[in-house]
């Protein structure tokens, strides 16, 4: 509706509102062109006379009909709606302002130095850091970070859960927090999450003792896949010592009584483990990829 029909206000019947009608009136739907007005485009301020006009103008100019917020008003043309709207405007900028604020990852360095800085911090603890290049999938999405102050690693964190074709990203995960607690979200029967435990049903259904946390060995040849078992009693940090981590660590949560199923657990580390690829749909091609590229 045009914006300068709502300024006369009355009830209905009353001489104010119906001079907004007639104003309405004057113009012809730009559409059709044989109807009176009912309706106008608060995006390009087309006249139309009805439903079906209305959505013929869109397809037409391509106008999703949702009012410019930032458009040029000119001082006579200026009035109380478009004030309440600028006003509105700058309450959601204040807001996305705060919000980006208050984002800690927004403000991590992603420098050289910020990098180095890591790797260093990360080799006095016997971990191996390694980094992607700027583009890669992972380089982007990692949100590790070390704490000065408390002298910690906060880890970002990847689950995957290979039987229930499942995988959780875990933000800032303290590094001397005990694996178990980790996982306990996600494996506890009782105090996981109810959606998530529906997901993870094969796992939650399982004894604990079957559970078996695996890790990557980067560094090896195409050919030649190896996992390390990490231990639920041990602390992030303990687990990752002298290993190598790209980005951030990637787990694999696996049962036990599926070894003959995967054809892998079980075996000697220094034995093949294709089978468990194939099986992960995680372990995609792609990410395969981008390790080969970092090695």
């Amino acid at each position: 509706m045009e914006q300068g029909a709502g300024a006369a206000r009355g009830p209905a019947g009353s001489p104010g509102l119906a001079c907004g009608k007639r104003k309405m009136a004057l113009h012809g739907c730009e559409t059709c062109g044989g109807e009176e007005a009912k309706y106008r485009c608060p995006r390009c301020m087309k006249y139309s006379c009805s439903l079906a006009c209305v959505k013929k103008h869109k397809t037409a100019l391509s106008c999703n009909g949702v009012r410019e917020k930032a458009a040029f008003v000119s001082i006579h043309e200026f009035n109380e709606l478009n004030l309440l709207s600028d006003y509105r405007f700058l309450e959601d900028v204040g807001r996305m302002t705060d919000g980006a604020a208050r984002d800690v990852s927004l403000h991590r360095p992603t420098t050289n130095k910020f990098i180095n800085y890591l790797k260093n911090r990360a080799r006095k603890h016997n971990i191996h850091l390694k980094t992607l290049p700027i583009g890669f999938t992972k380089r982007r999405e990692n949100s590790t970070t070390f704490n000065k102050k408390e002298q910690r690693f906060y880890w970002h964190l990847k689950l995957i859960f290979p039987h229930s074709h499942a995988e959780y990203t875990v933000k800032r995960v303290p590094d001397d927090k005990m694996l178990g607690e980790i996982l306990k979200p996600y494996l506890d029967p009782e105090e996981s999450d109810p959606v998530i435990r529906q997901r993870l049903k094969i796992y939650t259904m399982s004894p604990q003792s079957d559970v078996q946390i695996l890790m990557k060995i980067e560094n090896r040849q195409h050919n030649s896949v190896s996992y390390d078992e990490l231990h639920t009693s041990k602390s992030l940090l303990d687990n990752l010592k002298d290993k190598v981590v790209i980005e951030y660590p990637t787990l694999l949560v696996v049962l036990k009584k599926l070894k003959n199923d995967m054809g892998v657990l079980g075996q000697d580390a220094s034995e093949s483990t294709e089978d468990l690829d194939s099986d992960s749909s995680s372990l995609s091609s792609e990410e395969e990829g981008e390790i080969r590229d970092s090695s």
